[in-house]
């Protein structure tokens, strides 16, 4: 079925009887205000975004294919450009979260004992460094005891050894680098020293996607998370498409700084995105759960479609190693307090310094919460461009002194795994100091929601065309590329049914929302 016709199929058969309704921040009148597009505007960028609560929002038309490129697209950093202000409406939207003055006392409380915590965890992590991230085996993370699922909750990453064998993920690579030197055509980033390559569809990447072992972690990985019974969203592992990287020692061009996944001022502007933060927004940022899935599964991520924006929820994301690498070797460096940073992350934009960090006697005093107040008068969200990633820096961000809190991997081998939350900040280290290529398959956790099916309809498009999936930069991709994977090279019912070939079962022990969902899989993807 054509995604076209799939998602006005799905606007026609989803009541909002059958979507979990929320309490929301902002009452229909001044939402409407806050959305609202500046006037006599002509840029697509800044074009009136949809409400969360239409049915529109629940899956809307296919996307229009991007533009040619690469990764340096999706990060205003890697792109060169400077931060701007936002338009008028996001200052009507920062009043509203702020509200009252019984809500702003609750946040100037909670603002302190934030900051007086991130800089306890400042210290902590500075000391443990990489004992901050657990590690489990694949037979530990499948039997987990409770100390091993309380530290990934409050970190947010866990390593996975021992997935794949060691051979295994080798033979991947080996066959990867073949399908590259068969098609030099590949596009990739840096274009002069390619390293994050445009690839999608290599029969190694169809492959690795679809491994039992990797599915059996992704299943654990989700069922850590929490959801009511109506909640239409299933547990079962989707197939997302993404790129994978081969790192050459010595490179710094690929220096991806501190940044966030799944969306920008979406996590503001959406209100159903802006409801899982609401503890935070309401000064209890002790009681967030970023465990929490129900409205997470109806969030739009995707307001803006620009190059950085991704239209599928990702439990997890991830990588699949296929390398031998430690810190300082090119590899992955997170925030490890998931709940400590997503809480500094939303009230950010809430406040602003009262003197310059240069008027400041010290450091300490320019972070020191009497030296921030409530902001009501700009349309400031620090790092959250339109349309782009969301990046965090020293300016940006202070409190969460990256410089010392941003934690190196511990060492992992080939078939090893690295999984970290969809909101948890993370960045590759600047400089790849190692002597041999750091080199993963970019593979995340995507569970079966109402949005996420409707990229699974359209992905299954371009999979069978040889194009990149509706998140990336469009073209060509590999259409005319030699040793293509195909669908004939999905070779079980699993990895089958995760890109949209096999109809998903349905029984009635599964909750409604599960059955509801799957229902409508099966019925958009023609079953």
């Amino acid at each position: 079925m054509h995604s076209c016709s799939a998602s006005l199929f799905l606007h026609l058969t989803i009541s909002q009887a059958d979507i979990p309704k929320s309490e929301n921040l902002l009452k229909p009148d001044t939402m409407a205000a806050a959305v609202a597009s500046p006037p006599n505007t002509n840029s697509a960028a800044l074009a009136r975004p949809q409400s969360s609560m239409s049915m529109s929002s629940m899956t809307s038309t296919a996307r229009r294919e991007r533009k040619e490129g690469d990764i340096g697209s999706v990060f205003a950093s890697l792109a060169g450009e400077v931060e701007v202000e936002l338009p008028e409406r996001f200052k009507v939207l920062k009043r509203e979260m702020i509200g009252n003055e019984t809500n702003q006392a609750a946040l100037l409380r909670s603002w302190s004992s934030l900051i007086q915590r991130l800089a306890d965890v400042a210290d902590e992590v500075e000391r443990r460094k990489q004992d901050c991230i657990p590690t489990a085996t694949y037979d530990e993370l499948l039997n987990p005891s409770t100390q091993l699922i309380e530290s990934i909750k409050r970190c947010g990453t866990v390593v996975v050894k021992d997935v794949v064998s060691e051979e295994q993920a080798l033979t991947w690579l080996d066959d990867i680098k073949s399908y590259i030197r068969a098609n030099p055509s590949v596009k990739g980033f840096p274009a002069n020293d390619k390293q994050v390559f445009e690839l999608y569809w290599s029969k190694s990447q169809l492959e690795a996607r679809a491994h039992p072992r990797s599915l059996d972690i992704q299943r654990a990985l989700l069922s850590i998370f929490s959801k009511s019974d109506s909640t239409p969203i299933s547990l079962v592992p989707l197939t997302y498409a993404d790129r994978l990287r081969i790192r050459h020692p010595g490179d710094a061009k690929f220096a991806l700084g501190p940044h966030m996944d799944g969306g920008s001022v979406e996590r503001w502007e959406d209100p159903a995105y802006r409801n899982v933060y609401e503890k935070i927004l309401r000064g209890d940022w002790e009681e967030f759960d970023a465990w929490e899935m129900d409205s997470r599964a109806t969030a739009v991520q995707n307001m803006y479609d620009g190059a950085g924006s991704c239209g599928v929820f990702r439990a997890f994301q991830g990588w699949t190693s296929l390398s031998d690498t430690g810190p300082s070797e090119g590899t992955l460096k997170v925030y490890p307090y998931i709940k400590e940073m997503t809480a500094y992350t939303i009230l950010r934009p809430l406040f602003r310094e009262k003197s310059p960090r240069h008027a400041c006697s010290t450091h300490s005093a320019y972070l020191d919460a009497s030296n921030w107040e409530l902001d009501l008068e700009s349309s400031t969200f620090p790092g959250s461009p339109l349309g782009r990633g969301h990046e965090c820096n020293d300016k940006t961000h202070p409190h969460l002194q990256l410089n010392r809190t941003m934690t190196s991997l511990p060492r992992v081998r080939p078939g090893d795994q690295a999984w970290w939350h969809g909101d948890a900040i993370h960045a590759v280290e600047s400089v790849h100091r190692g002597s041999r290529a750091s080199s993963v398959m970019y593979i995340p956790s995507v569970p079966l929601t109402l949005t996420n099916l409707e990229y699974l309809a359209q992905q299954k498009e371009t999979f069978l065309e040889g194009r990149p999936g509706p998140d990336f930069p469009g073209g060509e991709g590999e259409s005319e590329f030699q040793g293509r994977g195909e669908e004939s090279d999905l070779k079980t019912d699993e990895a089958r049914r995760g890109m949209g070939f096999e109809p998903f079962k349905i029984d009635e022990s599964m909750s409604e929302g599960e059955k509801l969902v799957r229902r409508q899989a099966n019925a958009i993807l023609g079953f």
